[in-house]
C-alpha cells in the first residue's frame, strides 16, 4: 500500500475526529442539542446528512456489485429509491419539523408518535425503541461488513504477523472506532457535519471514477460496455420477472419509515427550509446514483476487457480504485467509501443511542435525569450499540446489500405507514398505530424466516418482504383506527 494513500486515509480521519470535537463546544449540553443540533440544521447540511446517511456502503458496495453481476436490470432498485426519497421530502419532511416540535418538542421519533397518541404512549415508545435498537444493530453491522471488506482486500498487507486479527476484522474495529470518537463526543450535530463532508467526498468519487474506468487506460471510451458477456447487460428488463420488479422498485417504500434519516427532517431551522433542503438532497442523490451505475456497469467492461478476476463482486470500486489512480487519489476514494459507511453508522447509533435513553431510561429508569446525565448516558449506549454491531458483523461472508435490504424492510414496514398516517390522517388513532408497527415488524421478520423473500412457494422467485410488510401494516393500522376511533374520541375528551 502506497504512503500516499495512507496519509490522505489519516488525513480523513484526522478530519473526522476534529469536526467531532468543534461540535462537542457548540451543541452538547442539553439533550435538544446533543439529540437534534438544537434544531438548528442549515439545510444543506441536513440534505446532504439525510442523504450521506441513507446512502451507506451498498452504494459504493452492494449496488455496484449488483449491477455488474445482473447489469442495468439492477438499476430498479436506484430509481425505486430516487422516487422514494422525493415523496419522502414532499410529503414527511415538512409536515414532520413542524409536527414534532409542536406536540411537545420531541426529540425522538418514538417521543413523536407517543405525543401524537397520548392513549397508547407507553406501549408506542417501547416497542418502536426495541424496534430501532434491533434492526439498527443489524444496519449497523452492514456498515462495519464494508469497512472490514475495504480493509481486506486494500490493506491486508499492512497488518503485522503475529497479531491474531484478520485484515477483515482490523477493518471492522478501526472502522467501528473512529465512528465511535467522533459520535460519541459530538452528538448529532458532528455526525451532520462529518455527513456533509462525507456526502461532499463522496459526490466526488462518484463523478470521477466512472468518467477514467470509461474514458482512462483501457476504457475504450465505453465500447467495451456491449461486449460484456451477459446476456442484455445494458436493457433494463433483460430477465426481469414482475416478482424481481416490484421487489426492485418497493425499495422507495422504505424511505418514509426510516429514523435515521427523517430525523433529519426535525432538526431542520425551519419548514421554510425544506424546499432548498431538498433541491440540494435530491440533486446529490441523482448525481451518487448516476455514479454508481457507471461504477457497477463501466467496471464490469473494464475487468472483462482486461482479463482480470474479481472473487466478490461488491469490491469493484475498491480494485478500480487501486488500479487505476495515483496513490492520493486512491486514498480519496478510499476515504469516499468509508464515509458512504461511516456517516450511516454514526446516524444509527445515534438514533439507537437516542432511543435507549429517551424511550427507556428516561421513562422507566430516571424520569428526572439531568441534562448532563442524559447526554453522558446516551454516549454509553452508543458504545453498547456499536460493540454489538462489531459482533453480528464478524463474519467476514456477510453481504453488505444482503443485511441492509433486511434491516431497510423493517424499518420501512414497521415505521413507514405509521409515520404518514400520523402526519396526514386525522383519524389515526393510538391502537391502529401500536397494531401497525407489530404488524409491519412482525410480517418482515417472518417472511425473511420463511424464505420467501428468497422463493415464494409455487412461484420462481421471491418478493422483497418490504411490499407485504407495509401493505399488512398499513391495513392494520387503517382497521385498527376504524374500529376504536370512537374510543379514542372518548379517552381524549376525558382529557
Amino acid at each position: 500500500m502506497h504512503t500516499g494513500t495512507l496519509i490522505t486515509l489519516a488525513l480523513y480521519f484526522v478530519g473526522m475526529i476534529a469536526i467531532g470535537l468543534f461540535a462537542w463546544k457548540k451543541s452538547t449540553d442539553t439533550s435538544e442539542g446533543y439529540l437534534l443540533a438544537g434544531r438548528n440544521l442549515h439545510p444543506a447540511v441536513a440534505a446532504l446528512s439525510a442523504g450521506a446517511s441513507d446512502m451507506s456502503g451498498w452504494l459504493l458496495l452492494g449496488l455496484p456489485g449488483a449491477l455488474y453481476l445482473a447489469g442495468l436490470s439492477a438499476a430498479w432498485i436506484g430509481i425505486g429509491l430516487f422516487v422514494g426519497a422525493f415523496v419522502n421530502w414532499i410529503v414527511v419532511a415538512p409536515r414532520l419539523r413542524e409536527q414534532s416540535e409542536a406536540r411537545g418538542n420531541a426529540l425522538t421519533i418514538p417521543e413523536f408518535l407517543a405525543n401524537r397518541f397520548p392513549e397508547s404512549a407507553t406501549a408506542l415508545r417501547v416497542i418502536s425503541a426495541i424496534v430501532i435498537v434491533l434492526f439498527f444493530t443489524v444496519y449497523t453491522a452492514s456498515g462495519l461488513v464494508g469497512g472490514g471488506k475495504l480493509f481486506e482486500s486494500a490493506f491486508a498487507d499492512l497488518l503485522p504477523a503475529g497479531t491474531g486479527m484478520t485484515p477483515y476484522a482490523a477493518g471492522i474495529w478501526i472502522t467501528a472506532l473512529v465512528v465511535l470518537a467522533y459520535t460519541m463526543v459530538g452528538g448529532f450535530l458532528a455526525v451532520s457535519l462529518t455527513d456533509f463532508v462525507q456526502g461532499l467526498i463522496m459526490l466526488g468519487a462518484l463523478v470521477v471514477m466512472p468518467l477514467v474506468v470509461m474514458f482512462g487506460p483501457g476504457g475504450s471510451s465505453g465500447e467495451s460496455l456491449t461486449q460484456v458477456p451477459v446476456e442484455g447487460f445494458l436493457s433494463l428488463t433483460q430477465g426481469l420477472t414482475v416478482l424481481g420488479f416490484l421487489s426492485a422498485v418497493t425499495w422507495g417504500l422504505g424511505y418514509f419509515g426510516q429514523p435515521h434519516i427523517i430525523v433529519r427532517f426535525m432538526a431542520l431551522r425551519s419548514v421554510k427550509s425544506v424546499p432548498a433542503a431538498r433541491a440540494i438532497g435530491m440533486s446529490w442523490m441523482a448525481v451518487c446514483l448516476l455514479g454508481t451505475l457507471g461504477v457497477g456497469l463501466a467496471g464490469r467492461a473494464y475487468v472483462e476487457r482486461n482479463g482480470l478476476v474479481l472473487e466478490d463482486p461488491e469490491t469493484i470500486f475498491i480494485l478500480l480504485a487501486d488500479l487505476l489512480f495515483n496513490p492520493l487519489v486512491t486514498g480519496f476514494l478510499f476515504a469516499a467509501l468509508l464515509a458512504a459507511i461511516m456517516s450511516t453508522i454514526s446516524s444509527q447509533l445515534l438514533v439507537s443511542s437516542s432511543s435507549l435513553t429517551e424511550d427507556f431510561y428516561r421513562l422507566f429508569l430516571r424520569k428526572n435525569a439531568s441534562e448532563r446525565e442524559a447526554v453522558n448516558v446516551g454516549r454509553v449506549c452508543v458504545a453498547l450499540v456499536a460493540f454489538a454491531a462489531i459482533f453480528i458483523a464478524r463474519d467476514p461472508d456477510s453481504e453488505v446489500l444482503g443485511l441492509v435490504a433486511h434491516a431497510w424492510a423493517g424499518f420501512g414496514a414497521a415505521f413507514g405507514p405509521l409515520i404518514l398516517g400520523s402526519l396526514t390522517w386525522s383519524r389515526m388513532t393510538g391502537a391502529g398505530a401500536v397494531a401497525g408497527l407489530v404488524t409491519g415488524a412482525g410480517v418482515v421478520a417472518a417472511w425473511i424466516a420463511l424464505g420467501w423473500d428468497q422463493q415464494l412457494p409455487g412461484m420462481n422467485g421471491g418478493l422483497y418482504e418490504i411490499l407485504p410488510g407495509f401493505l399488512a401494516a398499513s391495513f392494520a393500522i387503517w382497521i385498527v383506527s376504524l374500529a376504536t376511533a370512537r374510543d379514542a374520541k372518548a379517552v381524549e375528551g376525558a382529557v
